[in-house]
């Protein structure tokens, strides 16, 4: 959740579960990404060495890269058509995988999706599980990480772009012609 609130974009990384249980996640990790309000790109290098990480400190794949967890700046925690299509294209190969999104409001959704055998997808229930250890709150190495790897989208150079394309426009009359086809001496 804090790095849910910590700025106004999406959020990205992968949940890593325990060997007993690989829908028990007990850490988040993130890598190098570049976030927008409706999107997050991970950095392939940085997935890689993740990976590469991960293997080197005992882990299996299952663990540490089957369940994609993101934030959605917004209050509805459902997928996007984005959303979809990354799952898809990046999770589509392995056996199995989920996609977990939670929403600014608290609202969460996940899906576990099995890709081999009789496929089959599936909304899970997500709920916290206090019976397990937890080291404690680390807010400073929370805010390190996402300053570390989450590289925020100018969001105010995207919209500004949008108003420098319709600056020329004048909506009375170019509305009116797209709108009616009239021009401004026909009114």
């Amino acid at each position: 959740m804090y790095l849910r609130d910590y700025g106004d974009t999406e959020v990205g990384g992968f949940g890593i579960t325990s060997d007993e249980d690989l829908l028990l996640v007990q850490d988040l990790q993130l890598v190098e990404q570049t976030c927008s309000l409706a999107h997050v790109a991970f950095d392939d290098e940085s997935v890689a060495n993740f990976f590469d990480d991960q293997v080197d400190a005992g882990l299996r794949p299952e663990q540490f890269g089957r369940i994609w967890i993101h934030t959605h700046p917004g209050d509805c925690p459902l997928p996007s058509q984005t959303d979809e299509a990354t799952f898809d294209r990046v999770f589509g190969r392995s056996d199995w995988a989920v996609m977990f999104i939670l929403a600014r409001t608290g609202q969460t959704y996940a899906r576990l999706k099995f890709n081999v055998g009789p496929t089959a997808e599936y909304e899970i229930p997500v709920k916290r599980d206090y019976t397990q250890t937890f080291a404690g709150c680390d807010p400073e190495r929370w805010e390190d990480e996402y300053l570390t790897h989450v590289h925020p989208q100018n969001n105010r150079r995207l919209l500004q772009s949008a108003f420098d394309q319709t600056a020329d426009f004048d909506w009375e009359e170019d509305w009116l012609f797209a709108e009616y086809g009239l021009k401004g001496e026909q009114i």
